[in-house]
């Protein structure tokens, strides 16, 4: 099942006749092979002389007028806009279901898995590959306090699997070792085995019993201990240096190598997707999830074991071939689910 995220504006396009989708189909063609304004004479080209150059530039000037595409500067071509790679993907695209890869991943390491994944995707696609890492649970065996100096204390968490995690926490109020002891050893006798959601809500209708410095260090503890814990590897990035969207505007480059700089935005636009089934396409420029227009996002989410885990895509250039993009990304979240679930 392929999703998009589509905006209400999208949906108002009125339907078009046959001719106009087929010079639509054509326009955004031909703009995806050469990165070209595309012209009436090429359109014509391409129909075998079945219509004059006169009519595809009326039909064109009525797309125009529709906001599907548009002409850049003063060029006489012209090339598709986000609303029309929108309504290309939710109505025209047709994908092929055919091997674009090895038939499977091998289930090493689960983050070996999780970076042979990311650049599988980036290599298919010769774009950028994206990969959310599954999240760490938040169930904690053991945890310890440490202090550092006034108001300013070490939290020591560690999982069941032996996992370690430090995290510094400051607090409203200053702290003996003594006390940090007692906290330690009232967390570990009563809430270890728990996820921290857990711990937070049996605190809400316990942390009035509790002694007021013993409450507050649990409650810093919880909350450090609920942060997701959210990796993003990213494989492929130099390969928008050979794009050409991307190496004729230094400007549109650095923005996009600070999206994979900052991850944080990643992370939310990969966390959306983990929502859906199936494959799920963003168009730059036609909503805020995705901050560049001449980026889009194609992703799809993984499974261990029958639940969603995470979640994998290919980022690359508005003017990509999507109907590919959209076989990589559903093979390859397919491949990573086998590789990671126990079969």
């Amino acid at each position: 099942m392929i999703l998009t995220d589509t905006p209400k504006e999208a949906h108002s396009v009125v339907a078009l006749n046959d001719r106009s989708r087929e010079i639509f189909r054509h326009v955004v063609d031909a703009f995806v092979e050469t990165g070209e304004p595309v012209g009436s004479r090429t359109i014509a080209r391409k129909l075998r002389g079945s219509l004059s150059p006169a009519t595809i530039r009326n039909v064109m000037a009525d797309l125009e007028e529709l906001g599907l595409i548009a002409s850049p500067h003063t060029s006489a071509g012209r090339i598709p806009t986000a609303r029309g790679y929108r309504l290309f993907v939710d109505t025209m695209l047709t994908v092929q279901r055919e091997s674009v890869m090895p038939a499977q991943l091998a289930p090493e390491q689960p983050q070996k898995v999780i970076a042979n994944a990311a650049q599988l995707l980036s290599n298919l696609s010769q774009f950028v590959g994206v990969v959310m890492a599954p999240r760490r649970t938040s169930v904690f065996r053991h945890i310890e306090f440490l202090r550092l100096s006034e108001k300013r204390f070490l939290v020591i968490i560690v999982s069941p699997e032996g996992d370690v995690q430090n995290r510094v926490i400051f607090t409203e109020v200053d702290h003996s070792q003594s006390q940090l002891v007692e906290a330690s050893n009232f967390l570990n006798a009563h809430y270890a085995g728990l996820a921290m959601e857990q711990v937070r809500e049996r605190l809400k209708s316990e942390v009035d019993v509790l002694r007021g410095e013993i409450a507050s260090l649990m409650q810093a503890a919880v909350n450090v201990g609920s942060e997701a814990q959210d990796e993003v590897v990213i494989s492929g990035e130099r390969n928008l240096l050979s794009v050409s969207d991307f190496s004729s505007d230094m400007g549109n480059l650095r923005r996009a190598f600070d999206l994979f700089e900052q991850k944080a935005q990643l992370v939310r636009l990969l966390d959306s997707s983990a929502q859906a089934e199936g494959v799920r396409i963003y168009i730059g420029g036609e909503s805020k999830i995705v901050p560049m227009e001449e980026l889009s996002v194609v992703s799809a989410p993984y499974e261990v074991d029958g639940h969603v885990v995470g979640t994998l895509g290919v980022i690359g250039p508005t003017r990509m071939a999507y109907d590919r993009m959209i076989q990589i990304v559903d093979i390859t979240s397919k491949l990573v689910s086998n590789a990671l679930s126990h079969k």
